[in-house]
């Protein structure tokens, strides 16, 4: 494997193509399944849904099964589900970076600055003529997966549109998108769109004790559940960044309003000081941004909040009773991180900052309706 940055991976955990399983998306796994079973297998896959749920997982597994797995199943039948046997030579191929039946197309780092692109240009596309000039691999089929699809430029996406009208014999394309609507219409019209949804706090935990090695906490997986909107690849960097106990402290200081306690407002604010905090201002402004987002959910369907830290239901039923309240949540919280962000571009203090951020909350709740 080359040592370049890898665009589709998130540190600390094994890349899609070393995960074993895929949890909470069997539906999508299964409608994949039954198209190859009845040999009406598209050239174009479209898979969609939040940042996180597993669709460049689910495409790894896709692309192994279609390299390992003869037309019709061969001698024993159409298998039951995607998984590849670990020593079958696909597998250690795609993990090693070597399989030639399987092209990636991603971002790339930058020949001069070592830093990864910002788009997917058409040169990575172009690529995919000498792969497909290649003679077709075992079983006859040729994989390539473009993560993202979204951050292709017009260039690439114009030249991606070519193939997938007139897709080479044995081709599959497997196009991951967190945002459809920015593709162009007539690539979204060409594909079979497969839509993977949020995970549970079961299939999250799961999911978690798989990323991480480390045995499943049910409590801290439905509270990740909760706050990454069930995106794995977002309780992860949650996870990663101290974010549930972070979330705790936030909500705990919130329970105080209408009025703050300020020792633990500027204890908070101070351990945001120093360019190694820079992480944690950032997931400090998140995890404000969410928690009065889900203030404000929670007046306007007046449902009981799934509480993701202690206190926090008892919070909404407080400061969100209604749709009204609600909206005076929903306002803000746009406009508080707004705030910060563009504070932060400019090099302010981001202690400074949060701490606006809470004193303008409390001014908030001193004149909100309800």
């Amino acid at each position: 494997m080359s040592d370049a940055p890898e665009a589709d991976r998130i540190a600390g955990v094994p890349h899609p193509r070393e995960t074993a399983r895929l949890f909470g998306q069997e539906r999508a796994e299964r409608l994949f399944l039954d198209a190859f079973a009845q040999d009406r297998l598209h050239h174009g896959w479209l898979l969609t849904g939040p940042r996180g749920v597993g669709k460049a997982t689910l495409a790894w597994r896709m692309a192994k099964f279609l390299l390992a797995t003869e037309a019709g199943g061969g001698l024993f039948g159409v298998p039951e589900t995607l998984a590849v046997d670990p020593d079958h030579p696909v597998a250690h191929r795609v993990a090693a970076g070597s399989e030639p039946g399987l092209l990636p197309i991603r971002r790339v780092a930058d020949e001069k600055s070592g830093k990864l692109k910002t788009q997917i240009t058409v040169d990575e596309v172009r690529k995919l003529r000498d792969f497909f000039g290649l003679s077709s691999t075992e079983g006859g089929r040729r994989v390539v997966i473009v993560d993202s699809a979204d951050e292709m430029n017009p260039n690439a996406a114009n030249a991606l549109l070519k193939l997938l009208e007139e897709p080479p014999a044995g081709a599959v394309l497997i196009l991951i998108s967190h945002q459809p609507s920015r593709l162009l219409p007539t690539i979204r019209s060409r594909c079979r769109e497969l839509r993977l949804v949020p995970l549970g706090a079961e299939d999250m935990a799961r999911a978690l004790e798989q990323a991480t090695g480390e045995p499943g906490d049910s409590a801290a997986a439905a509270a990740l559940a909760e706050l990454s909107g069930g995106s794995v690849g977002e309780a992860l960097r949650v996870a990663n960044g101290g974010g549930l106990a972070l979330y705790a402290e936030i909500v705990e200081i919130l329970s105080g309003l209408p009025r703050l306690s300020r020792p633990d407002v500027l204890k908070l604010c101070n351990s945001l000081g120093g360019r190694e905090a820079e992480p944690r201002f950032d997931l400090t402004v998140r995890l404000i941004d969410l928690a009065l987002a889900r203030l404000a959910r929670a007046g306007a369907t007046r449902q009981p909040l799934t509480e993701a830290a202690p206190g926090e239901a008892r919070l909404a039923e407080r400061l969100s009773p209604d749709p009204r309240a609600a909206r005076h949540w929903a306002e803000l919280a746009g406009e508080l991180g707004a705030r910060a962000r563009g504070g932060r571009a400019v090099n302010l203090d981001p202690g400074a900052l949060v701490l606006d951020m809470f004193l303008r909350l409390e001014s908030a709740a001193q004149t909100a309706p309800g």
